[in-house]
């Protein structure tokens, strides 16, 4: 029994003093490592989280949702095109809602902005000296356009306004869909550096300047943390680049440094069109409406009405339903063809046309530059020269809302040859189209275009029902 305890006891010591030294050798191990760690670290720069990801306590926002109150706006003018571009923004603009400036050249007439949507206005700073000016400082103190309009970002950064998350560039002459715009950006993460906006339409105008670029008449949006690398680099970039004719170019060469690419979104409309922009906004493509710009170059929008009155309508009725404004859906009757474009216009053709046919814009436009008939960066197909074979026009007249629908009335256009042997659909006077209110995250669930039937048709009226498509419906069936 002696030798038993004896024998269990000498196993105990020797269990401990093996458990003694690997903890031991544990304990140096780890303090080699930490020691191993110090060393290697000392020379690797640090960089802290809030360095890179632009938190909401570095941006001075909430986590709420982005909206109206988190963008500011800086529309480019001067005081020689502002007397006649001012009423362009007066559309769109909303006091106390929309924030921003329009950055002017010099001190403006007051009566200027004595609209009651008149924008708040700044003088932009004056840079002299260097490659800045454009030309020799000492015959010009003043500054080039181009420099003075590209500088707007980093004039409306430096204002330190709270809670901007985007800063979003336009002419004089563009008018904005508020709405959508927000609609659009809240896609994205404001913490994050985003350059948003969208190519020309003319081919010419890409080739010459950049396929990669947000054309400035359009408009483009920078966020906050994109901003304030661009207010840190933007002057001594501009003096790199001032052989570049456009600010907007040059505002895209200098985010190109910053290694941040273009995001497109199709919504932004440079317009590098010229005539009748009919056939491109009545075959919108499937995104919100955000801008429209040239407007000076195109005809009215609304036949037998100004450019600004026409306008004016189509803002009025984008309002009751933005993100709906100017959607395509199309339906058939019998052997005709039928195209929704909301709020602006309906067309009816004689014949049976495929889907892929109406959703291309018919050619009532030409390029930019040239005055040809292309190329541009989408797909056209001709306007008929026989008026037998052109769809019957429609355009907006009135608008009615009712809880959550809107009852659009659109009426035929008379300024166009009507088909002499008076077939149908040349009879058809009134189109009234029903609708739901489209939800707001309507585009946050991806692009499905919406479907439309026949709810009435008469001898020289239409009703029809613009709606979500059902489970397993397609258009033609």
């Amino acid at each position: 029994m002696t030798n038993v305890f004896h024998y269990y006891n000498k196993s105990f010591k020797l269990t401990f003093l093996i458990l003694v030294v690997l903890s031991a050798s544990f304990l140096v191990l780890s303090a080699l490592r930490r020691q191993s760690s110090r060393l290697l670290n000392r020379n690797i720069p640090q960089t802290t989280y809030q360095e890179q990801e632009y938190p909401y306590s570095i941006l001075g926002t909430s986590e709420q949702p982005t909206n109206i109150s988190h963008v500011l706006f800086g529309i480019s003018g001067s005081v020689h095109t502002w007397p006649d571009r001012r009423h362009y923004s007066e559309i769109w603009w909303q006091p106390n809602i929309t924030r921003g400036f329009v950055w002017l050249d010099e001190q403006p007439d007051p009566k200027l902005f004595t609209h009651p949507n008149s924008l708040p206005f700044k003088i932009s700073e004056k840079v002299t000296g260097s490659k800045k000016s454009g030309s020799n400082p000492n015959q010009n103190p003043n500054p080039n356009p181009a420099v003075r309009i590209a500088r707007i970002v980093l004039e409306s950064f430096n204002l330190g306004l709270p809670d901007v998350r985007w800063f979003v560039m336009g002419d004089d002459d563009t008018v904005f869909f508020a709405d959508n715009l927000v609609l659009v950006l809240s896609k994205y993460d404001h913490r994050k550096m985003y350059y948003i906006g969208a190519s020309s339409e003319s081919v010419e105008q890409d080739v010459m300047h950049s396929y990669d670029m947000a054309f400035g008449g359009g408009g483009f949006a920078v966020s906050y943390p994109l901003a304030k690398e661009l207010a840190r680099v933007l002057d001594g970039c501009l003096d790199r680049y001032s052989y570049v004719y456009g600010s907007d170019e040059r505002v895209c060469a200098c985010v190109s440094e910053l290694g941040v690419g273009l995001t497109k979104e199709r919504g932004f409309h440079q317009m590098d069109i010229r005539g009748d922009a009919y056939g491109l906004l009545a075959a919108h493509p499937m995104t919100p409406l955000i801008s429209l710009h040239h407007l000076d170059y195109i005809n009215p929008l609304i036949p037998n009405l100004t450019k600004y009155e026409s306008l004016d309508t189509l803002i009025q009725t984008y309002r009751l339903d933005p993100p709906q404004a100017m959607q395509q859906s199309f339906c058939y009757h019998n052997t005709w063809s039928i195209s929704v474009s909301w709020g602006y216009t309906v067309q009816i053709y004689p014949t049976l046309l495929r889907v892929q046919e109406l959703a291309m814009p018919l050619q009532t436009f030409f390029t930019w530059s040239s005055f040809k008939d292309g190329p541009f960066t989408f797909n056209t197909r001709p306007m008929s020269t026989n008026s037998c074979e052109r769809p019957s026009i429609y355009y907006i007249s009135r608008v009615q809302e009712a809880e959550n629908v809107t009852m659009t009335t659109y009426t035929r256009d008379k300024s166009v040859d009507i088909c002499k042997n008076k077939h149908y659909p040349y009879k058809i006077k009134k189109v009234v189209v029903l609708a739901s209110k489209m939800n707001s995250n309507y585009w946050m669930q991806g692009q499905r275009r919406q479907c439309c039937e026949i709810v009435r048709w008469k001898y020289n009226s239409v009703k029809i029902r613009v709606r979500n498509c059902k489970y397993g419906e397609t258009i033609t069936a």
